[in-house]
Formats: structure tokens, sequence, C-alpha cells
């Protein structure tokens, strides 16, 4: 039983150098997995700040491009019904001085007498 004791406990010392490096191996690949695992949160959480920074810019930027937009249409619509305005001024005008200058006329000749 002692040659068994000896081999057992010879066994023992030589392979005990190995389940000490497969555990430092282990160990080291927890560590490592727990590092990736914390780098791909830290990607994630800077790439979710980008893409809220963006989408607050464009937020902020619809409401401009609609406001000035509508300031631009809004130019437009005024300068075209100040033209049409002016337009019919003209023509109204127009019509007035005649409708005037023809009853002046008409005022000054006599109506036959029946």
């Amino acid at each position: 039983m002692t040659n068994m004791t000896t081999v057992v406990m010879g066994m023992a010392l030589v392979f005990a150098p190995l389940a000490v490096a497969g555990q430092d191996s282990a160990k080291q690949d927890m560590k490592d997995a727990g590092h990736d695992t914390k780098n791909a949160a830290v990607d994630t959480g800077h790439a979710v700040k980008k893409g809220t920074v963006k989408t607050v810019d464009k937020t902020k930027a619809g409401p401009r491009k609609a406001t000035h937009a509508t300031v631009h249409t809004t130019k437009r619509a005024t300068h075209a019904t100040e033209r049409g305005t002016t337009k019919a001024w003209d023509k109204t005008k127009s019509t007035t001085t005649g409708a005037v200058n023809g009853a002046k006329e008409g005022a000054k000749k006599p109506t036959p007498q029946q």
C-alpha cells in the first residue's frame, strides 16, 4: 500500500501545477469575458448617445425648416395679392373714370325732346 500511496502522491505532485495552470487560464478567460462585456456596453452606450443627439438635432431643425417654408410661402402670397389688388384697382379706376367722363358728356348734351 505504501507503494500505491507513493505513486498517488507522486501523481498529485505532477498534476497539481497543471490543475493550477488550468484554473489561471479559466480565471483569465472570465476576466477577459468581463472586460469584453464592459467594452460592448460602453460602445452601445456611445452609439445610443450619438443617435439621441442626432435625433434631438433633427427634431430642432424640423420646426425651423417649416417656419422658413411658411414665411416664404406667406411672402409669395402677399406679393401675389398685392399685384392682384393693384390690377383690380387700376381696372376699377379706369372704369370709374370712364363712367364719370361719360356722365359729364351726357350731362352736357341736351336730351332730345319728344
